[in-house]
């Protein structure tokens, strides 16, 4: 496979609040490959979709392709990533630093989709909420 799609979503009811993450890898022609989906807890919004990123960066890793393309329905985290915003917050600038660290392995980019565009890992988000009974 040349080429790995991964969609990424996190989100908490409240701001903060419970939190779920979702995950889904597919091929360049939407053939969904395989997904996860995780409560994490109580937290924000923001960390919640670093973390989504950091698991689908860290299984990543086991396929056998050449490069990825990352699509987060997060301007904010998009933009840390590119380096067009500045990382302030020290909760977020730690998992920042964990996604840099994971970043090595092949060439990957990092695009701002729409939240239409990203159905599938924001239903994976609830569904893990709704599962821990939030």
């Amino acid at each position: 496979m040349e080429k790995l799609i991964i969609n990424t979503d996190g989100g908490a009811r409240g701001n903060p609040g419970p939190a779920g993450i979702g995950v889904v890898f597919s091929s360049p022609e939407n053939e969904v490959i395989s997904t996860y989906k995780e409560y994490i807890g109580e937290t924000t919004n923001n960390t919640a979709e670093y973390r989504a990123l950091i698991l689908a960066l860290e299984k990543a890793q086991d396929f056998e392709a050449d490069e990825f393309e990352c699509r987060l329905d997060s301007e904010l985290v998009v933009k840390q990533l590119k380096g067009e915003y500045r990382v302030k917050d020290q909760n977020l600038k730690e998992l920042y630093n964990r996604v840099q660290e994971l970043t090595f392995f092949k060439p990957i980019k990092f695009i701002h989709v729409r939240r239409e565009k990203n159905k599938l890992a924001d239903r994976l988000v609830n569904q893990a909420i709704d599962e821990a009974g939030f």
